[in-house]
């Protein structure tokens, strides 16, 4: 479990195939802290810590995650937002972020907002996804990249955040222009709710 606020990002130091798994070595400020069978968000994805190398450690992606984040898009070098399971007894200051991304989706649209940026994100449009409570609300949460934020102006299959200095400085966001393939996790509540509805 998770938060979605980002502790920094990681930098990708070297990428291996095995099969239709990917092996990606990354290295941080915390990787003496860590410890095999560790759970940590990359990009919102919660990956397992299956080995620790010197300043590196390694984390395995399977292909169910690599069709449904942008995780198999990743180079060496490429900054990747982490975040390690939240600790029960301290506060909540993003929201419910389980670490299961949901789906992709692609930037579309940056606008200067005077110091903040909003950044406009477009993601295919599917009923039946909706259904079952993937979507956004006006002020509700969204986990994009594995950052919490709140959603603006959405549409059926769009939405607006806006992003202020701090968190362009200290996540990924710094890196995302139009073009640029995000992971999304929507809101566990509205899923819940959705799925109470069909039963």
């Amino acid at each position: 479990m998770f938060s979605g606020i980002i502790e920094e990002f990681a930098t990708v130091v070297d990428i291996r195939h095995d099969r239709d798994n990917i092996d990606f070595t990354l290295t941080c400020s915390f990787v003496s802290e860590l410890g095999i069978d560790q759970s940590v968000a990359h990009n919102g994805v919660c990956l397992t810590v299956v080995k620790i190398e010197g300043n590196n450690y390694v984390v395995t992606a399977m292909k169910e995650t690599l069709e449904r984040s942008n995780l198999g898009l990743l180079k060496v070098g490429d900054k990747v937002n982490v975040e390690r399971s939240m600790i029960m007894n301290g506060r909540l200051d993003g929201h419910i972020v389980q670490g299961h991304v949901d789906q992709t989706a692609t930037c579309v649209k940056m606008e200067d907002a005077n110091g903040s940026t909003y950044f406009t994100f477009e993601y295919p449009e599917n009923h039946e996804m909706a259904r079952n409570g993937y979507f956004t609300v006006d002020k509700g949460s969204i986990s994009v990249n594995g950052v919490s934020l709140t959603v603006c102006n959405p549409t059926s299959n769009t939405f607006q955040v806006a992003i202020i200095p701090y968190t362009m400085e200290h996540t990924n966001f710094q890196d995302i222009r139009v073009g640029t393939v995000v992971n999304l996790e929507f809101d566990i509540l509205g899923k819940y709710i959705a799925r109470l509805q069909q039963l």
